[in-house]
């Protein structure tokens, strides 16, 4: 089956990284003790003043239950938030020795690129060979978000087997993206994911240690963990494609682990990022009151 996958995972990584760094005008309103948020609702609202676009927002408190949601039903193009699945699915496929983490992947980038549906200006690469271990896939595609990583394993376990891991997890309102579609998700389904990992659903012990312990890797950090101290462990993944920007995962605050997630849709998606951040700071304090 051709499947489009190359048109919405383009122009990630370093590039967008670095243009987060841009200086930016905040709507976050900062307050005194006495004027302090009195619920999670409020300091998310607050930050979302004046804001365009739109944000689809889960947060939970895994300790205490607290939550809330803004847009969680509502659909925005994945982007690379469906490398979360594929790595699920991948670490699946070891615990049952159907893979093996040092099993060399090899294919030639223009075989990808047809086999993904990328069409030669789009493409990040036309030529050469793509050759790692399915250890080495993993870690690019989770921590650098390298899109031909991605490509060799999804080839490797094959989209249906990734739509469904979706069904069978109740990700209901996710679809992987075939015949010419892009993957689709929601803060909703993001979150649970998140809430899944936490608890151990997504597989084994081993896998759920390493896929943590993957996450935390994550070197794109110019959304979520940017305004958060620096010591705050965060396990995450972002996305961004066109007009999209997420980013979504656990926070590890001292007060007690959350899950966040924040998928967006707006006109400017540097600005979008740095909406992110602020979002992300405002629950961090909150929580922290």
């Amino acid at each position: 089956m051709i499947v489009c996958i190359g048109v919405w995972v383009l122009f990630q990584g370093v590039g967008v990284l670095l243009s987060s760094k841009k200086n930016i005008t905040s709507p976050l309103v900062l307050l005194s003790p006495s004027q302090s948020p009195v619920s999670l609702a409020h300091a998310i609202n607050q930050t979302l003043t004046n804001t365009d676009g739109q944000y689809g927002i889960v947060v939970k408190n895994l300790q205490t239950g607290e939550h809330f949601a803004q847009l969680e039903h509502t659909s925005f193009d994945a982007a690379s938030l469906y490398k979360l699945w594929v790595m699920a699915v991948v670490y699946e496929q070891i615990s049952t020795n159907r893979l093996r983490e040092d099993q060399k992947l090899k294919e030639d980038v223009v075989t990808l690129n047809e086999k993904f549906d990328i069409a030669s200006e789009s493409a990040e690469l036309t030529e050469g060979e793509i050759e790692l271990t399915v250890e080495e896939a993993l870690e690019k595609m989770i921590t650098v978000s390298d899109n031909y990583a991605a490509f060799l394993l999804v080839a490797k376990v094959r989209l249906a087997t990734i739509a469904s891991f979706l069904k069978t997890n109740g990700f209901l309102e996710s679809k992987v993206g075939t015949s010419g579609g892009s993957p689709v998700s929601t803060a909703s389904d993001i979150a649970l994911f998140f809430e899944k990992l936490y608890r151990g659903q997504l597989g084994t012990t081993e896998a759920t240690e390493k896929m943590i312990a993957l996450l935390k890797r994550q070197r794109l950090n110019g959304k979520l963990p940017k305004h958060l101290p620096e010591e705050t462990v965060i396990v995450h993944k972002t996305g961004e494609l066109d007009q999209f920007s997420h980013d979504a995962g656990i926070v590890y605050a001292p007060a007690g682990a959350y899950i966040i997630a924040v998928l967006s849709k707006t006109s400017d998606r540097v600005e979008a990022d740095e909406q992110i951040a602020y979002v992300s700071k405002a629950v961090f304090e909150y929580f922290s009151k």
